[in-house]
């Protein structure tokens, strides 16, 4: 018998049903002919507790620092053993296997440590799909590959996670030690993504808090030429006091120059026009869909997650939703017509749109060198029954269905003018932008344009109708909201000075990853060191006290920047991953040694006052949430696609007293991880 290991059931149907023959179904597991299909759960194994190699570890004291397992240990985790006891049946009766993980870091990992847990010894291929569609999965399992051509990514992901490990639970363990000798009771979670995230937003509350207004001043004229009238903008030359934008810092040079306007009589001294063709945005990847979704609809990362998890597994709507791909395959521009046509059936807002669209063209969308493990979001052709799916369950569809049907219209046709004037000696800028042709636009806003610059030919005279002096002040930074901190997530090489890190960073996922970011928030929120503000999302004065109490490397994306370089070399030339680690325990070491309670008592002291406190456990209406099980989790992990359930000890905790002894104590509160 022929065994194949999907990475999730989803994937095994799809394997199942591109096999020729009956399929017959049974528990956990699919048959046909002499292959079985079964599946992954995400993982179902799970690095082993500090006390699962110590009994003595259970207990938490800056004297076991650092904690270094060896050998290494996994273990199951408690919701998949079940499935796991499946597969281990199966493979007593499998001739060979076929491991169909993700085409990724993390999907080959994920099968593959199962079958090493239950040592497995016969032949393995690889099967590599990344469209579900039948006719791409029958192609690939006439592709199948070797296994042992993906250990250098297999030793990769693994290095990874035993990294993080390392990471989380032995910087967890200090802070949180360090913060009881200071007078903080409760456990602080430190990880390699989850921290640098919420040191984004520390930085940026503190942008805000210490943010000073300075006024400026601007002069605007509305002239008379030719074919109509504009406004122009004074453009004060470098004798006048500006600022390092070139705003005017004084009113009195606006005001002279307004007092002799009236009447005067200038000449358009320079014309720009330029045309432009704009494509449509591209199909969803989860990350830029829940960026969208919260600025139109107001709804949290999670929120968004979930509701595509509902349209994805409940009513069959949508394409797996946890893809950081904005890219379909070729194969599905051809089906798409009939695809969307369902999609769009008996909605008066998708019905319009529907309507426009032109099949015969075709997107840079539609790229096989694009996608990668998944391909972006989009309709499945299931016809939705509008009258089942919630408000915010049909807004999210809507917004899918939306971003593909777009792929077939054509481009957005623009020009755009500027405009020069010289009046007085002094110039006067005026822009303005003219729809050429609609395109695409009008599906996703039905906002009016500011209106177009009249006809203007370079040398023709304007006169100046009337005049005004306007005072303004900067503005500090916007607060993060879900939208912008998940783009924050997506870019995170804006924020980073090193040239070669930010080349990293622009090259890699960013911080955490589609399946992550959202649990990476809500993580934060849970516990303590974020809360919302209306739409705002605010550092707590825990959460800066540990960001300011923590070494400043901690709380930076550089890390990540660094560990992606060397992880990547590992998979892509199959070098040793001893040095990584050897490096990393010694980075830790060093990183340890910093921890220290005068800093955390005196970052205590500054945050109160500053920041606001932590929802506590009497008033929070936050419900916890259950462990997932998936690879994809979001609550536990924000470091990798790989998510966890255990503490930083191990074990689930709860409430510490605060009077036991600081530093030999197990310190007992919410769960945390390594993330």
């Amino acid at each position: 018998m022929r065994l194949i290991i999907a990475e999730k059931p989803s994937l095994a149907r799809a394997i199942a049903d591109a096999l020729p023959g009956q399929s017959r179904r049974s528990d956990g597991a699919v048959t046909v002919g002499d292959t079985t299909v079964t599946w992954c759960l995400g993982h179902l194994l799970e690095q082993a507790p500090p006390d699962a190699y110590d009994p003595a570890l259970k207990q938490w004291r800056l004297d076991h620092l650092p904690i270094l397992p060896n050998p290494w240990r996994l273990m199951p985790r408690p919701k998949a053993r079940g499935q796991l006891a499946v597969i281990r049946r199966l493979l007593k009766e499998a001739s060979s296997v076929v491991h169909a993980g993700d085409p990724d870091r993390e999907g080959q990992l994920l099968v593959q440590e199962v079958l090493d847990y239950l040592k497995w010894r016969g032949p393995v291929a690889r099967l590599l799909v990344n469209d579900l569609n039948r006719p791409a999965v029958v192609k690939a399992l006439g592709q199948l590959r070797d296994n042992s051509e993906f250990q250098a990514l297999y030793r990769a992901a693994e290095t990874r996670s035993r990294a993080d490990w390392l990471y989380g639970i032995n910087l967890t363990r200090a802070w949180t030690l360090t913060g009881r000798q200071a007078g903080h009771n409760g456990v602080l979670s430190v990880g390699r993504v989850q921290t640098p995230v919420l040191g984004l937003v520390v930085r940026r509350d503190a942008e805000i808090a210490a943010f000073t207004p300075r006024p400026f001043h601007v002069l605007w004229v509305d002239l008379a030429v030719e074919h109509g009238n504009l406004r122009a903008w004074w453009q004060p030359g470098e004798h006048h006091p500006l600022d390092d934008q070139g705003r005017l810092l004084q009113r009195g040079p606006a005001e002279a120059l307004a007092a002799r306007l009236p009447g005067s009589q200038g000449t358009l001294a320079s014309l720009n026009a330029k045309k432009s063709r704009q494509a449509a945005p591209l199909p969803y990847s989860l990350s830029a869909l829940q960026v969208d979704a919260a600025r139109r609809y107001k709804l949290s990362a999670k929120a968004v997650l979930d509701t595509c998890q509902s349209l994805y597994e409940r009513h069959k709507l949508i394409t797996y939703p946890r893809s950081d791909c904005r890219y379909l395959p070729a194969a599905h521009h051809g089906p798409s017509r009939q695809a969307l046509t369902n999609a769009c059936q008996g909605d008066a807002t998708l019905g319009p749109w529907l309507a426009g669209a032109d099949f015969s063209l075709r997107s840079k969308a539609f790229n096989d060198a694009k996608v990668s493990a998944h391909h972006a979001l989009s309709p499945t052709g299931t016809r939705p029954d509008f009258s089942r799916l919630s408000a915010t369950e049909a807004n999210v569809f809507r917004l899918i269905a939306r971003n593909v049907l777009a792929q077939f219209y054509p481009p957005l046709e623009t020009r755009e003018v500027k405009a020069e004037f010289t009046i007085l000696e002094e110039r006067f800028r005026a822009q303005g932008r003219e729809i050429l042709a609609p395109g695409w636009k009008p599906l996703f806003t039905t906002r009016d344009e500011a209106p177009p610059l009249p006809p203007l030919r370079e040398g023709e005279p304007a006169r100046v109708q009337e005049t005004g002096v306007e005072d303004r002040e900067t503005r500090p930074p916007e607060p993060f909201t879900d939208a912008s901190l998940i783009k924050a997530m997506m870019n995170i090489a804006r924020y980073v000075q090193d040239p070669a890190v930010k080349r990293t960073l622009r090259d890699s996922d960013g911080l955490g990853t589609e399946a992550t970011r959202a649990g990476i928030i809500e993580t934060l929120l849970d516990r303590g060191y974020l809360v919302r503000q209306q739409q705002a999302l605010r550092a707590t004065q825990i959460g800066h006290a540990l960001i300011n109490a923590l070494p400043e490397a901690v709380g930076r994306a550089e890390r990540t920047a660094l560990w992606e370089q060397r992880l990547t070399d590992i998979a892509e030339t199959g070098s040793d991953p001893s040095p990584f680690l050897s490096g990393l325990v010694e980075d830790l070491r060093g990183l340890l040694g910093a921890a220290d309670a005068g800093r955390m008592r005196s970052a205590l002291s500054d945050a109160r006052g500053v920041a606001p406190a932590a929802p506590s456990a009497a008033t929070s209406k936050r419900k916890p949430r259950r462990a997932s099980t998936g690879k994809g989790a979001t609550a536990k992990r924000g470091s990798s696609k790989r998510s966890t359930t255990q503490s930083a000890s191990g074990k689930t905790t709860g409430t510490s007293s605060g009077r036991r002894k600081a530093g030999t104590s197990k310190p007992r509160s919410k769960k945390t991880d390594d993330a």
